[in-house]
């Protein structure tokens, strides 16, 4: 069983940076692909990186790969993966889910994650 939680998100300014984590009290932990989504407001919940069971490979949405601001990791011996958001925006406001894959290669479409943390509020103020 996975039971995903995060931590990390709150109330900044832009320009600051953030390091979300996603903890995993289960002990399956390692043999899942991970992945980062968020959800604005009014909008639809949207991918933003995945990483593999092992971390040795990534992949990231178009829409944060070229600015380089956002980072995924994992620490499988902490049975936690983060997600480091630096030079953060306004536009980056949002509830931040983490998920557990249910396939077994990275993936973007939400309908393929299988387990989700209940999310972790982003506020970033101008």
């Amino acid at each position: 069983q996975v039971q995903l939680v995060e931590s990390g998100g709150g109330l900044v300014q832009a320009g600051a940076s953030l390091r979300l984590s996603c903890a995993d009290s289960g002990r399956t932990f390692r043999s899942y692909a991970m992945g980062w989504f968020r959800q604005a407001p009014g909008k639809e919940r949207e991918f933003l990186a995945a990483i593999s069971w092992s971390g040795g490979v990534t992949d990231y949405a178009d829409s944060v790969k070229g600015q380089g601001r956002f980072t995924i990791s994992r620490d499988n011996t902490k049975n936690t993966v983060y997600l480091q958001m630096n030079n953060l925006k306004p536009e980056d406001t949002a509830i931040y889910y983490c998920a557990a894959s249910g396939v077994g290669w990275l993936t973007s479409q939400k309908s393929e994650y299988r387990y989700w943390g209940q999310g972790t509020q982003v506020t970033v103020s101008s």
